[in-house]
């Protein structure tokens, strides 16, 4: 009878998730580029568009974004100069934005060699965006004038939180932006760099809201005593890519929660990548 009884006990306790468990379960997006633009994986749209217009129409190899087989596992996206294709992905199911307590994490890879493929101005490999830019924004970025260029990680909430006064971006003291700046950050052509951010709490009015960036897993900086409000249609969110971007980019993928600094350096061991945990 005992026996039984303890039997049963363990049948009705809830079994802990091994470590790459815990990361899978988390997964709502990935993109290899394994096999074209499309997702590999997704709990929303699979779907690679691009803007034409007013329009979003499939994503199509062109003169500004390729496949390439040089990928960090299998294949790429290959950007050979700066233009106008952004890949885009519905983050409708997949970043989980809501107007309460939206956390998430982006993981990506990225080869190249900043100040000598990149072009003049700004280059946002990664953003998320939603309905209107002054309603948030968040996105990986290279400065425009400095040599070397910082790396940098942002999420500006609404505008007049971010920005009171209305000048440039630029503008705005270092330290008064919501933003981790990285001046030597460990980018070459002959290597992939691993790049994790995370958003813990965004839109939450009681919590402490903020994010963090990892580069080959190892935390930067975190961005902290902000109030990170957006205004967001959850309906328009998008992650988007190669914005004036020059290099190749492979592997991304979301996870609906912030993950932990431990997690992240799991993440950036993975033999297979991503594609591991599916």
């Amino acid at each position: 009878m005992k026996t039984t009884l303890l039997l049963l006990l363990a049948l009705s306790l809830p079994v802990a998730l091994t470590a790459q468990e815990a990361l899978k379960s988390a997964l709502t997006f990935h993109a290899s580029f394994d096999a074209g633009f499309e997702a590999d994986f997704s709990r929303g749209g699979k779907a690679c568009q691009i803007k034409k217009g007013k329009e979003l129409v499939a994503c199509v190899p062109n003169e500004e974004v390729k496949l390439s087989a040089e990928g960090r596992f299998g294949s790429c996206l290959h950007f050979p100069k700066k233009g106008v294709t952004r890949p885009q992905f519905s983050g409708v199911d997949v970043l989980g934005y809501n107007d309460t307590s939206w956390s998430a994490t982006v993981s990506v890879w990225l080869r190249l060699t900043p100040d000598e493929d990149l072009e003049p101005g700004y280059c946002d490999p990664v953003q998320i965006v939603g309905d209107d830019g002054k309603k948030g924004f968040i996105f990986l970025e290279w400065s425009k004038d400095e040599t070397p260029r910082f790396f940098r990680f942002a999420i500006r909430p609404l505008f007049h939180i971010w920005n009171p006064t209305n000048v440039q971006w630029g503008d705005i003291p270092v330290e008064k932006r919501p933003m981790v700046q990285v001046a030597k950050a460990p980018f070459r052509r002959d290597a992939w760099t691993h790049v994790v951010f995370t958003l813990d709490k965004v839109n939450n009015k009681t919590g402490k809201p903020g994010g963090s960036l990892y580069l080959n897993g190892t935390k930067q900086g975190s961005i902290e005593g902000w109030d990170l409000s957006f205004g967001w249609d959850p309906a328009q969110v998008a992650l988007v890519l190669g914005a004036s971007y020059v290099g190749h980019l492979d592997d991304l993928a979301v996870f609906n929660r912030t993950l932990s600094d431990a997690e992240v350096k799991q993440l950036f061991g993975l033999e297979k990548g991503v594609a591991g945990l599916r």
